[in-house]
C-alpha cells in the first residue's frame, strides 16, 4: 500500500503500439505534454524462403506486441508511475504486409507476407496484360495507386492461388484477411472468442480494393482481384474506439508532423499515390496525401552492415561518410526490389557506379547516404509538379533522422531546409494522439491552440545550388543505368536497354515516405 500511495500522477495517459516491419514496440505518452515516458523495443525476424520472398511469422508479431506492452509497464511500474492512466491505446503498423487467418482457431493459414516481396511480380503482369493498353494505372482513378507487388490485392491473389489452406478456409467462410492492424486488433480484442475484425482508411487504402473517394470496399475491384468480400475487415476512422485505435504508419506520422490541411484527393501525373491521410472521427472528413514510396532507404545501411561487412554499425557509417565528405564521383542505386516512386519499374536493380581506383569503403558509405537524399529529392520534385505548391522546408523522422550528416545531405541536395523535430517519435505519437482523440477517450485535444509546439532543429542547405543540380543530374542518370536489368524481354540495343524505354509497369518498397497533405 505504501508503494502505491507513492505513484505519481501524471494525468491522462495515451499508448502506443508500433509495429514496424523491423520491429516492433510500445510507447507511453504523457497526453498533456506529449512526451514520451517509457517504451520497450523487440526485434522481429524476416525469412527469405526464395529469391524476392519476404515473410514474417503472425505469431511473433503478436508475440512482439506482447512483450512490448510487458516490459513497457513494468519499466513504467518501476518508475511509480500509474498504468492504470494508460486510456487508450493506438497502432500504428507497417502497412500492405498481408495477413489471412482462420476465424475459428485463431491460427494464421500462412506466414504475413511483407510489402516488399516480389512473388508477386507474374501476378501483377497478368492482371496488367487484362487492362486496356496494358496500363498499370487502370484502377487509380479508384484507388490512387499503380497495380504493383507492393500492395495487398496482389499478394491476397496470390495467397488463394498458391496455398491451398487459403482456398479452403476461404470456401468453407473460416477465412479472414487483414492488413497487420487488423490481425492485431482481432486478436487483442479477444481473437477466435469475439476480436473485432476491423481497419482503419490508411490501411484499408493500400490494398488496391478500397474506393477512396466512396470510402468503402469496391466490388468492381474485388471482383477484378478476385476477393471474397466477406473475408475482408470493416472499414473504420482512424480515431474512433474499437477496442484498439489504428493507424498506418506513414499516416500517423502525418499526425505527429501536425499536418492538418484539409484536403481533396489529388491524382499524380509524377509517380506519386494518392491515399487516405487520416479520417479523425467517424463523422470527420477524410483528409488525403501524396505519398512517395522508396523502396530501400534505411535498409541500404543494414544491407552495408550485413550483407558487405564494411560498416558494423549506423554510427560507423556516419563516421565513414563524413572522414571522406564526398562520394568522389560515385553512385549509389539501392533498387534492390526494383525502383518505387516516381518510376514504379520493376526491371530495376541497385548497382554502384563511377567507381575509380581511387574509390574506398568511405566513398561508398557516402554514396549510400546521398542515395537516401536523391530519392527524396526525387519525390519533391515530383510534389512540386503535382501539387503546385512548392514544398518550402522539410519535415523528417524515424531513426535515420539522428544521422546529422545526413540531415544535413538532405538540406544540400533538396536546397531547403530540413526541419527534425526533437523528439522523433511522430509516428508513434501521432496514433497516440488519434487514440487519445477518439470520441469516448477525449484526453488529447487535436485543436492547433491546444497543441505544444515541438522543438526542433533546422539544418540549412550550405552548398551552391549549381554543384547540388550537378550531383542531382548525375543521380538521375545512375537511375537510367539501373532500369531494365530484371526483365524477360529481349534487349534489343547495346546498352541494356529498349529504345526509348523510361519506366514503364509497375512496382516494390525500408519506408522512407515523403508527404504533402491536403491538395
Amino acid at each position: 500500500m505504501a508503494a502505491s500511495s507513492n505513484r505519481i500522477t501524471l494525468g491522462p495517459l495515451v499508448a502506443a503500439i508500433d509495429q514496424g516491419t523491423s520491429s516492433t514496440r510500445f510507447l507511453v505518452f504523457n497526453s498533456k505534454t506529449a512526451e514520451l515516458l517509457s517504451h520497450h523495443q523487440v526485434e522481429i525476424r524476416q525469412s527469405f524462403p526464395k529469391e524476392g520472398w519476404v515473410e514474417e511469422d503472425p505469431r511473433e508479431i503478436l508475440q512482439s506486441v506482447y512483450e512490448c506492452m510487458e516490459r513497457t509497464c513494468e519499466k513504467l511500474t518501476q518508475l511509480n508511475i500509474d498504468i492504470s492512466n494508460i486510456k487508450a491505446i493506438g497502432v500504428t503498423n507497417q502497412r500492405e504486409t498481408t495477413l489471412v487467418w482462420d476465424r475459428r482457431t485463431g491460427e494464421p493459414l500462412y506466414n504475413a507476407i511483407v510489402w516488399l516481396d516480389l512473388r508477386t511480380q507474374s501476378t501483377v503482369e497478368r492482371l496488367i496484360s487484362k487492362t486496356p493498353g496494358r496500363n498499370k494505372n487502370h484502377l487509380k482513378h479508384k484507388t490512387g495507386l499503380p497495380i504493383s507487388t507492393y500492395f495487398s490485392a496482389v499478394k491476397l491473389r496470390w495467397l488463394l492461388d498458391n496455398v491451398p489452406e487459403v482456398r479452403e478456409a476461404v470456401e468453407s467462410n473460416r477465412a479472414l484477411f487483414g492488413t497487420v492492424d487488423s490481425w492485431l486488433i482481432w486478436c487483442l480484442t479477444g481473437g477466435a472468442c469475439g476480436g473485432v475484425h476491423c481497419t482503419d482508411v490508411t490501411n484499408a487504402s493500400r490494398t488496391m480494393l478500397f474506393n477512396i473517394h466512396t470510402l468503402n470496399w469496391d466490388p468492381e475491384l474485388c471482383r477484378y482481384f478476385g476477393v471474397p468480400m466477406e473475408i475482408l475487415p470493416r472499414v473504420r476512422s482512424s480515431s474512433e474506439i474499437y477496442g484498439l485505435m489504428c493507424l498506418g504508419d506513414q499516416s500517423a506520422a502525418l499526425v505527429g508532423q501536425m499536418c492538418f490541411q484539409d484536403g481533396q484527393p489529388v491524382m499524380s501525373d509524377h509517380g506519386l499515390l494518392t491515399t487516405v491521410a487520416y479520417k479523425l472521427g467517424r463523422d470527420k472528413p477524410a483528409c488525403y496525401a501524396l505519398e512517395g514510396s522508396v523502396a530501400i532507404a534505411g535498409a541500404v545501411v543494414r544491407w552495408l552492415q550485413d550483407n558487405l561487412g564494411i560498416i558494423g554499425s549506423s554510427e560507423e557509417l556516419e563516421q565513414c561518410a563524413a572522414s571522406v565528405g564526398t562520394s568522389y564521383g560515385c553512385y549509389f542505386v539501392p533498387a534492390f526490389s526494383g525502383l518505387y516512386a516516381p518510376y514504379w519499374e520493376p526491371s530495376a536493380r541497385g548497382i554502384i557506379c563511377g567507381l575509380t581506383q581511387f574509390t574506398n569503403k568511405n566513398h561508398v558509405a557516402f554514396a549510400a547516404l546521398e542515395a537516401v537524399c536523391f530519392q527524396t529529392r526525387e519525390i519533391l520534385d515530383a510534389m512540386n509538379q503535382d501539387s503546385g505548391i512548392p514544398l518550402s522546408q522539410l519535415q523528417v523522422d524515424g531513426g535515420m533522422t539522428s544521422n546529422r550528416l545526413l540531415m544535413q545531405l538532405q538540406a544540400d541536395i533538396l536546397c531547403i531546409p530540413v526541419v527534425k523535430p526533437s523528439m522523433p517519435e511522430t509516428t508513434a505519437l501521432g496514433a497516440a494522439m488519434a487514440a487519445g482523440a477518439a470520441e469516448g477517450v477525449s484526453v488529447w485535444s487535436l485543436r492547433s491552440e491546444d497543441l505544444n509546439e515541438a522543438t526542433c532543429d533546422k539544418f540549412e542547405p550550405q552548398i551552391n545550388p549549381e554543384e547540388s543540380e550537378l550531383r542531382y543530374a548525375r543521380w538521375k542518370k545512375a537511375v537510367q543505368k539501373s532500369m531494365n536489368w530484371e526483365t524477360t524481354e529481349p534487349l534489343s540495343n547495346g546498352n541494356g536497354g529498349r529504345p526509348g524505354d523510361t519506366h514503364t509497369h509497375t512496382h516494390t518498397h525500408t519506408h522512407t515516405h515523403t508527404h504533402i497533405c491536403g491538395s
